[in-house]
């Protein structure tokens, strides 16, 4: 938990958190929407312009992992996370503002209907919190760090 909280703070001090485009929680909630929304069942939507809307044709989400994405790559990871959890839900359960960088604490819950992470599909479901630091350019999204409990999640499945 420790490294996770300095790669946080690495991140924050990385991006710029002290820039001068301070938002208001709803300008916040209103520039992350469309992110949040391509995340809930994206099986069934059109991610990319989702993505596009949300984010800066620069943007890049970098994962605890140190795995960084552009949008390109995010639409496909995005759609076969929905193929794989058909009910897939996000919510945003808070949100917090330090300049030009919106925190969200987030819920991700949903049941598998094929293979996930080495789990067989049984019918159970899981719920897990993300924790997420986007950074704002010109009321887009330009850069995102993320965390996400998947070992929770499979914890859940599995039973272990």
């Amino acid at each position: 938990m420790r490294r996770i909280f300095a790669m946080v703070v690495a991140a924050t001090v990385a991006t710029g958190a002290a820039a001068n485009e301070t938002l208001t929680i709803e300008q916040a909630r209103t520039i992350i929407a469309p992110l949040y929304d391509a995340l809930n069942q994206p099986a069934t939507k059109d991610v990319d312009a989702l993505l596009r809307k949300a984010t800066t044709d620069d943007w890049m989400t970098c994962s605890a992992e140190g795995i960084c994405l552009t949008r390109e790559k995010l639409v496909g990871a995005f759609k076969a996370r929905g193929e794989t959890i058909p009910d897939l839900k996000w919510e945003i359960r808070d949100i917090m503002i330090s300049g030009n960088q919106v925190i969200v604490r987030g819920e991700a819950s949903g049941t598998p209907a094929k293979d996930f992470m080495g789990v067989a599909a049984t019918g159970k479901s899981f719920k897990i919190m993300s924790i997420d630091i986007q950074t704002i350019r010109g009321g887009k999204i330009a850069h995102s760090y993320h965390i996400e409990d998947w070992a929770g999640a499979v914890r859940q499945l599995t039973g272990h």
